[in-house]
């Protein structure tokens, strides 16, 4: 892998943290009942949701830069 494709991991991972600290940031109440709703979630619903983030993720790399 050339410096180029870890500068754009390194972007990607740095804009995942932004986006990820928005709704903490803008609406910390809003947050925290998020948050213990997931920790009520089973394993196989953790599970399908991770499975269906990875593959929208790949669908909009696909799209947008395949």
């Amino acid at each position: 892998m050339g410096s180029g494709v870890w500068d754009l991991l390194l972007a990607a991972c740095a804009l995942m943290l932004v986006l990820e600290g928005l709704l903490p940031f803008f609406s910390p109440a809003a947050w925290r009942r998020l948050f213990e709703q997931a920790t009520r979630l089973s394993d196989g619903q953790i599970r399908f949701l991770g499975l269906s983030s990875m593959l929208l993720g790949v669908v909009l790399l696909l799209l947008f830069w395949g």
